[in-house]
């Protein structure tokens, strides 16, 4: 591959954007509040979005392909859920009091899928994830955590742990290592986190055999972003599934960005039901949300009727009726026909980049399921972690292809990964494919 001398991001003109990035600099660290809206040479800053369309401070318009990182489902500022809001803003935004529209959401998202007999709403997808990891701890009282290496499950200290692993410190394949992502993470900490491969079920299992004493629970995303978006294969989802059950500990599953995939989650594409499920992003329609569900049994260490619960949670913000509303609202109109047609709109579109990559006649391909894809940069998609690791080289080229989408009109999220809406039409999906096609023609010459 030769060197990328463009950068498709980089303008000279001094914008609305970059004059807000200036009062941001000297205000937030790094001029922002989340590092996923920084680009060179600035951020581009949204005044409003529509539909599956966002309007930037400049007044230019683009196609939203990254809807929030997956979390709206309906795309912006559906008249639905802005009336239903706006109903709730006239009551109240948060009480030290219970709702009922708590308990009509609860009650709603449990009859999506029949492993959510119990519910905790919770206000992000980290905290559904941390939550998620303490009730297995305090169901199992075992300190540690199995994950897959690379997978990303949010900020706790836990979940993050090799998210960010590198050739320099990742170990061997078949022993990863645990690794840090921030500075200063206690090496105790490290030492409870399990790491295992990605789809490997002979090498997977070797290593939760090792701990097998000691195992709170396994934690799984089957469509995990960082790792390239590839589908969990059956028979390593089923073997979890069997360990867990063989070996006390429990089987958890990261449906933040998932549950979008079919009616109950992207569970439903395999024969297995995890003991806990984290749910996030879309379930807020719009809002700040997260949710630990689960059976029964295990989500009674939550339950603090019967003298001090084994894991005491609370939040303030958790199960605001702004937010429950919003929620419940968007999951009413996510109902069985949306995903489905919204599932054959991912389909049109991989199999429209895969004409694409055709036509420009390039060693790109695209992987996905459902309303999700990722396009990469090599002939063939990743099987882990490893494979889906991208030299300095190769992640700048992935800058300035992302940058090209950006400038024809696209958004799209830093890894190359699109989230559709319902909001969107077979027409936004050929436009966006045009878009790929030129993009994918300008860096043909550094592949």
């Amino acid at each position: 591959m030769g060197r990328c001398l463009v950068d498709a991001n980089l303008h000279t003109d001094v914008s609305k954007s970059a004059a807000l990035f200036e009062r941001a600099k000297s205000i937030l660290p790094g001029g922002c509040s989340r590092n996923t809206i920084l680009r060179k040479p600035h951020p581009i800053y949204a005044e409003r979005g529509q539909g599956c369309y966002v309007y930037d401070v400049e007044g230019v318009r683009r196609v939203d392909f990254a809807n929030n990182i997956a979390s709206l489902i309906h795309g912006h500022a559906h008249p639905a859920i802005v009336a239903a809001v706006s109903e709730q803003l006239q009551k109240g935004t948060a009480f030290t009091l219970g709702t009922e529209v708590e308990i009509d959401y609860a009650e709603y998202i449990r009859s999506r899928n029949p492993a959510f007999e119990r519910i905790r709403f919770v206000n992000s997808g980290t905290e559904a994830v941390m939550a998620s990891l303490k009730a297995a701890r305090a169901f199992t009282r075992r300190p540690k955590i199995a994950k897959v290496e690379g997978a990303y499950h949010g900020l706790y200290d836990y979940a993050e742990a090799s998210q960010t692993a590198k050739p320099d410190n990742w170990g061997q394949p078949e022993r990863p290592s645990s690794v840090a992502v921030s500075r200063g993470t206690p090496q105790r900490l490290l030492d409870d986190v399990v790491v295992i491969p990605f789809n490997d079920v002979q090498r997977a299992l070797e290593i939760l055999d090792e701990h097998r004493d000691h195992l709170a629970c396994v934690l799984v995303d089957v469509l995990p972003h960082r790792i390239g978006v590839i589908p969990a294969a059956e028979d390593f989802v089923q073997a979890l599934r069997r360990w867990t059950e063989q070996n006390g500990a429990l089987l958890i599953f990261d449906e933040v960005i998932t549950f979008r995939s079919k009616f109950g989650g992207a569970q439903q594409w395999y024969d297995v039901q995890p003991d806990i499920t984290a749910l996030g992003k879309m379930i807020g329609g719009g809002f700040p949300v997260g949710a630990i569900a689960g059976s029964a049994d295990v989500m009674e260490v939550l339950n603090p009727l019967n003298g001090p619960a084994l894991f005491p949670l609370s939040g303030t913000f958790s199960a605001n009726p702004i937010t429950m509303i919003a929620g419940h609202t968007a999951m009413q109109l996510y109902d069985r026909e949306a995903v489905d047609r919204l599932n054959a709109l991912g389909d049109r579109a991989r199999s429209s980049i895969g004409e694409a990559i055709k036509i420009a006649d390039v060693p790109v391909c695209v992987s996905g399921r459902g309303s999700m894809f990722r396009i990469h940069l090599s002939a063939d998609a990743p099987e882990n972690y490893r494979q889906a690791y991208l030299s300095a080289e190769k992640a700048a080229l992935l800058s300035a292809f992302v940058g090209y989408l950006f400038d024809g009109g696209l958004l799209m999220v830093e890894t190359g990964t699109g989230f559709l809406s319902t909001a969107m039409s077979e027409q936004d999906i050929d436009d966006m494919t045009a878009v790929v096609l030129g993009a994918l023609r300008k860096i043909k010459p550094y592949l």
